[in-house]
């Protein structure tokens, strides 16, 4: 657990870095964009974009709903949509009415199949919110198929919380 906090921690200057006026312009945006990955990752086939439910820290952690759609790169069209919770136990105290998380999703090749992105992601989440906010997430996992998050993910919310937690997401497809 103290390794997890001290990765969360690690990632604190990603927050300061990137500023609360990128956050508020994350959770607004009607299209993001995602940082291309190096070619030695895989292919960008599409980013994973999530809408987590607005909640309260309880100082030792969190539970919220999440809900997901797949986006193809090629036309932005929705291609697989997912439901699940992201859970955080360690330091979270306050509360957000509502976060946008977005990942690059990379593959060996352009090709996906339905359902790849389920599974269970663990890792950490450094947040902080004042009005709006940041975090990072390190959070590795899935499925067991070759297609993968990207590792590291930036979440825009709005509320007042600060939180360095170990986390756990689970996402189901719902098509």
């Amino acid at each position: 657990m103290k390794k997890i906090i001290a990765l969360a921690l690690a990632a604190t200057p990603v927050l300061t870095s990137a500023g609360a006026v990128y956050a508020a312009d994350v959770v607004r945006a009607e299209r993001p964009v995602v940082v291309q990955e190096g070619a030695r990752n895989g292919v960008k086939i599409g980013y994973l974009d999530c809408n987590i439910g607005g909640g309260a820290g309880y100082v030792l952690g969190s539970a919220k709903e999440v809900d997901c759609v797949f986006k193809s790169t090629i036309d932005g069209e929705p291609l697989d949509h997912y439901s699940g919770a992201i859970r955080k136990l360690g330091v979270d105290i306050g509360f957000t009415t509502r976060s946008r998380l977005i990942w690059a999703v990379l593959a060996p090749t352009a090709g996906y199949h339905h359902g790849s992105l389920g599974g269970i992601y663990q890792g950490a989440t450094a947040e902080a919110t004042v009005v709006a906010g940041v975090g990072a997430n390190i959070l590795v996992g899935g499925t067991t198929g070759s297609i993968h998050l990207q590792t590291v993910s930036v979440t825009g919310q709005l509320g007042l919380n600060i939180a360095a937690t170990g986390t756990s997401m689970t996402l189901a497809s719902v098509n």
